[in-house]
């Protein structure tokens, strides 16, 4: 069945009277993925009683998930161009409502694991298939840098609105209803998308690179795991660098294997764009420093301040505020007129800033005259930096191509956030560990709750100085990487672009045209 297409008016198709409406729903849907990467963190305390795990294996509730998600991204993005948008995207809701389900029923901890995996799965369907059908149902560059900044707040800010929700429904229902939520927002997006969305199918019908999938799922699932278990095991071990070893080379056998294979999984012309590069790793280094900055502030408001879940989740809000109002200012005001240079760069160095402010934090710092101000920075430099990314990073890619772009923005968004926690979490642990054992024998040998404030203050201090200086970082890159200019629809086809793959020619529908 030929793709749906719409009539076109001076030379792009004219917009869907419903557009906003399916931004909605796509909304419903990204919000519902993207915060139960953190819903669960709080309810795990609660978790762990009711069905009686050990601390250990604790992360594997939350592991799980990341490690299906991350690893089949591209598979799913690459199955939403050739099969149909419309159709990943409800199978994605079902599957993904249906085993939320089953884990807020678990009455073992193999059944919850084996659920957040499965959850991680239909998310990997799900997330490719709702941004490629924003990316093709906004086609003015205006709407859709509106459509952008709306997108890019909700991937942002859901995490910080998981930790809210999670600490409301655990302390007020129960750790389950951080799962049965899911059924709300799944039902909501599916009754939605049901009606409003067209199906997509696409014109091209290339076989699915099999070698491809294999190789990337293998890498991702290594590079993942290995990260995640340097949180809590050494670096040392052979379980962390064995599997980032296998993880690195499986990556580059995959880059090899792209540049050869007659229809790639990954498309070399998509990540060799400048602009479109350097946003999928912009996204990556801005999700490291957000992630990290997530898990040190719950460890800090809870554990430093003594603040409850519910709490907790509410002195997330700023960050939640700061990123939504930068996410549409850089989109809706910025970006049109500098391009994403500018904005990504100095969203970046704002998110530094912020870091290097939370460096203050002390074991009796007040949150208004201490965390509030940095976490209003770190929110708004993030929303500079994401929103931004994810419109560059799907920008002029051709129609066929969109599902495999829009799961390329989130595997950086995935890797970014493993790699960062877990790195950042064995600095904080390794500089609480010495700031003891050089001041514990003035403490008379023990390890008084004063002792271990002040040990937990230094660990903060030394995970914010390298959060800011990745983020900084990320600025120099975004600066070098990224073209001067606006993102422009050329009002010419551009030429064809697939030298590289050896794929028959493709014409972007809305290729990308860079001054400078």
């Amino acid at each position: 069945m030929p793709e749906v297409n719409r009539p076109e008016v001076g030379g792009l198709p004219e917009p869907d009277a419903r557009r906003w409406f399916i931004l909605a729903v796509i909304g419903i849907a990204q919000l519902m993925v993207v915060l139960d990467a953190t819903v669960m963190n709080i309810a795990l305390p609660s978790a762990q009683r009711a069905l009686n795990f050990t601390t250990a294996d604790r992360q594997w509730v939350v592991t799980a998930y990341t490690l299906a998600f991350g690893s089949l991204l591209l598979l799913g993005g690459r199955l939403a161009d050739l099969v149909g948008r419309k159709v990943m995207f409800l199978t994605g809701l079902v599957g993904f409502a249906g085993v939320s389900a089953v884990g807020g029923a678990s009455t073992s901890f193999a059944m919850l694991v084996t659920a957040r995996a499965c959850q991680g799965l239909f998310g990997a369907m799900l997330v490719p298939a709702a941004l490629s059908l924003l990316t093709t149902t906004f086609s003015d560059s205006k709407e859709r840098g509106k459509a952008f900044g709306v997108y890019g707040a909700i991937s942002a800010a859901g995490g910080a609105v998981g930790l809210l929700l999670g600490g409301a429904l655990t302390e007020y229902l129960s750790w389950r209803w951080a799962l049965y939520i899911n059924l709300v927002f799944a039902g909501a997006a599916f009754g939605g998308g049901s009606l409003l969305l067209q199906r997509q199918p696409s014109r091209a019908r290339p076989k699915l690179d099999i070698p491809g999938v294999i190789c990337v799922s293998g890498a991702v699932f290594c590079l993942v795991y290995g990260f995640s278990n340097a949180a809590t095991h050494s670096w040392h071990t052979p379980s962390t660098y064995g599997f980032l070893a296998a993880g690195v080379v499986l990556l580059v056998t995959f880059a090899f294997w792209q540049l050869r294979a007659a229809h790639p999984l990954l498309p070399p012309r998509i990540v060799l764009d400048r602009n479109r590069g350097g946003a999928y790793l912009s996204v990556l280094i801005a999700a490291s420093g957000m992630f990290a900055t997530f898990l040190f502030l719950t460890y800090y408001l809870q554990q430093t301040l003594g603040y409850t879940p519910v709490v907790t989740g509410v002195a997330f809000l700023p960050i939640v505020g700061g990123i939504a109002v930068a996410a549409n200012v850089s989109t809706i005001v910025l970006m049109p007129r500098t391009g994403p240079r500018p904005v990504v760069a100095a969203g970046m160095a704002t998110a530094a800033g912020a870091a290097v402010w939370f460096t203050t934090l002390g074991v009796h710092t007040g949150y208004v005259d201490g965390v509030l101000g940095p976490v209003i920075l770190i929110g708004t430099g993030l929303g500079m930096v994401l929103a931004p990314s994810i419109n560059t990073g799907t920008f002029g890619v051709a129609p066929q191509d969109a599902g495999i772009a829009s799961a390329t923005v989130t595997v950086g968004q995935q890797l970014g956030a493993s790699i960062g926690t877990s790195l950042l979490n064995t600095i904080f642990a390794s500089a609480v560990a010495s700031y003891l054992a050089a001041h514990i024998a003035t403490a008379g040998g023990h390890v008084t709750p004063a002792l271990l404030g002040l040990a937990s203050a230094h660990g903060y201090d030394m995970a914010f100085r390298w959060i800011a200086g990745i983020l900084a970082g990320g600025a120099l890159l975004a600066g070098l990487l990224l073209r001067r200019g606006p993102l422009v629809f050329p009002a010419q086809p551009l030429p064809p672009a697939d030298a590289i793959t050896g794929e028959p020619a493709v014409v972007e529908e809305a290729g990308p045209s860079f001054p400078g």
